[in-house]
């Protein structure tokens, strides 16, 4: 076997200090890849649903994808894994940068994390050397601080992943940062930053030398060359180099896809123009930035130099943080929302889940459900970007509402009431992602079925309706499917399937998802893997593996009684339609689409897989329960 991946993972008790070496076997890795597919086999091993989340005993898994460190188009990824301390079901945040490259280099596919460090601490990897040390200097510190003196403590081709604030105050929406002030970039969903901060975590430093090596070096090289070049003369990966996912907000607006006004509004055109990639690549625009071994270069780094918000620079904000603090809290003040973005960096804060919760907030304000004596004396009001800026600090400190805000959307709506509840946008706890299934009807069943709450991410299918297309789900007319068939709840089930399937590999894979929009097909990521391990699947293959890991990840939902009375969309979203646009007046029909769903998965009427299920071979002999009644 080629030693393309390391073959071990590192486990570690932070409350005695030890760790083992443990070993990952080659028959494991072709069940479960590696990434957050072997971590959901050792979690649904280990699993103990009485434990929660941030209790010491909770473990926290993070491990490389099996070509994250080489040189495979985009092959950087690591994903962070377990059981979230916001949704309380099974969780993954996938980090890009170079972290995962170096964790590699270190020597090690993974790591796993035990226990509560005595004190502020850090992890350090490097080949033998794995030692725990002292990060009492930078608790209470940002992300952009800690990161600079990690690497001055530690070695300067080093890659630090750190929490924030937000973490170490065990606020729900923290994730896990990389790349310091210039290239941020973070595992953010799920609250993995309050994992770590209850752990007394402050990050993990990881670097070395141990390269990979391949089946065929020459050939793998080949397939590297020729499937870049595939990818970068597509025209949505080209897009994405020029003005990155930002380029795509006016898009949204067009197909009734964006949030506008807590999901209230039809259209935000002049808005969303105003805080789009096109308007950052001619005002605040720096340089491309890139992660480890990617041809697209998505990033871009800005600088703002006059205004109120001068000073602020480094990574820009992304389509989701442009939407969430855009169009959806109405604030059309491009450098504004840039620093709502540096903000939550610093802070390490999920713009998605942030965002959604200030929208629930700012509903609540105008209904009258809270006041500014909730609020320590601020007046939300759509759009004012110094209360929005305001209340990201209360979230990111827990100070006065942002205590309630940090526990995330359902449960500051349970927790106040008055009817709040109906317009609290999440699934399973997660705050819903700016994708509205009121435009593509297909995202709605996706939503609902999603191993970790509400993820675009899980199934993308609204990417039709920018023309990305695989062959063998090709339909011979994209024109007539963006403008008639993304309503149609008859297909969604299926089209929700097959980009499930698809996805779920590319986090076991190390791969980012952006190489799937330059039309980069199963067969051609397969072909990649072959190279790399000496493998020989077929595209179909492949999505057979990414069918039996979502299958997976369900049966350990199920086992924290996950169900059929689970799978739904927020009130909002089911009844009432968008008013204007492309997509007014549609909504999509769950009932049917679930129907559909339960039956093409081979799941129960409950939701739970059923022995015809593709599931891995040794979980068809035992049978399937929910270890919480």
């Amino acid at each position: 076997m080629p030693y393309v991946y390391a073959g071990q993972y590192i486990r570690f008790d932070l409350g005695t200090g030890q760790y083992t070496i443990e070993s990952i076997s080659d028959d494991d890795v072709k069940v479960y890849l590696l990434g957050s597919g072997y971590a959901a086999k050792l979690y649904y091993d280990e699993l103990d649903a009485a434990i929660d989340p941030l209790d010491p005993r909770a473990t926290l898994y993070i491990f490389n994808g099996l070509l994250s460190g080489t040189f495979a188009p985009t092959g950087c990824r690591s994903s962070w894994c377990g059981r979230s301390p916001l949704t309380g079901i099974w969780n993954e945040a996938n980090l890009g940068g170079h972290f995962g490259a170096e964790l590699r280099f270190a020597g090690y596919d993974g790591i796993v994390i035990t226990g509560k460090a005595p004190r502020p601490s850090y992890l350090y990897i490097s080949g033998d050397q794995i030692e725990l040390r002292d990060a009492t200097q930078i608790w209470g510190k940002d992300t952009f601080e800690a990161h600079d003196w990690l690497i001055a403590e530690t070695d300067p081709k080093a890659r630090p992943a750190i929490i924030g604030v937000a973490g170490e105050r065990l606020v729900k929406l923290a994730g896990v940062a990389t790349g310091g002030h210039s290239h941020t970039r973070m595992a953010a969903r799920g609250g993995r930053g309050a994992v770590m901060g209850a752990k007394n975590l402050k990050g993990i430093v990881a670097g070395g030398k141990d390269k990979p090596q391949y089946a065929d070096t020459k050939g793998f090289h080949a397939t590297v060359k020729d499937s870049n070049h595939y990818i970068m003369d597509h025209s949505a990966a080209e897009s994405l180099h020029l003005v990155g996912t930002a380029g795509g907000h006016p898009g949204t607006d067009k197909f009734g896809d964006n949030a506008i006004l807590n999901w209230r509004g039809g259209n935000w055109l002049e808005g969303t123009i105003k805080t789009s990639g096109k308007a950052i690549a001619e005002t605040i625009f720096s340089k491309h930035t890139f992660c480890h071994a990617c041809p697209i270069g998505c990033g871009k780094a800005i600088e703002i130099k006059d205004g109120p918000h001068a000073g602020v620079w480094g990574e820009g904000p992304e389509y989701e943080t442009l939407c969430g603090f855009g169009s959806n809290l109405q604030c059309d003040d491009l450098n504004a929302v840039t620093t709502m973005n540096d903000l939550c960096n610093r802070y390490a804060l999920d713009t998605i889940s942030t965002s959604g919760v200030l929208a629930w907030a700012f509903e609540a304000f105008e209904k009258g459900v809270i006041t500014t004596a909730d609020t320590g004396g601020i007046e939300l009001k759509w759009g004012d970007a110094d209360a929005i800026l305001a209340m990201i600090h209360k979230i990111g400190r827990r100070e006065d509402i942002g205590d309630l805000l940090a526990e995330g959307v359902r449960h500051a709506s349970h927790e106040i009431g008055q009817g709040s509840e109906d317009y609290a946008m999440h699934v399973k706890g997660l705050e819903v992602p700016y994708h509205d299934p009121r435009g593509f009807v297909s995202m709605g069943v996706n939503y609902a079925t999603a191993s970790r709450g509400a993820c675009h991410l899980e199934a993308l299918t609204y990417w039709r309706g920018v023309g990305v297309e695989w062959p063998g789900w090709q339909e011979g007319d994209a024109q007539g499917w963006i403008e008639k068939k993304r309503f149609d709840s008859s297909l969604g089930s299926q089209l929700a399937i097959d980009f499930q399937n698809f996805m779920t590999t590319y986090n076991p894979l190390g791969l980012c998802k952006f190489i799937a929009k330059g039309s980069f097909t199963p067969a051609q990521t397969a072909e990649v893997v072959n190279k790399a391990m000496g493998w020989n699947w077929s595209g179909d293959d492949l999505l057979e593996a990414g069918a039996r890991l979502f299958n997976l990840k369900r049966m350990i939902n199920v086992r924290l009684g996950i169900g059929r009375k689970d799978d739904v969309l927020p009130k909002r979203l089911l009844t009432e339609p968008r008013p204007t646009g492309s997509a007014a007046g549609v909504l999509p029909d769950m009932d049917l689409m679930l129907k559909d769903y339960y039956a093409l998965r081979h799941w129960d009427e409950n939701g739970v897989p059923t022995q015809e299920a593709v599931l891995p071979q040794r979980l068809l002999i035992h049978p399937l329960q929910s270890d919480r009644q």
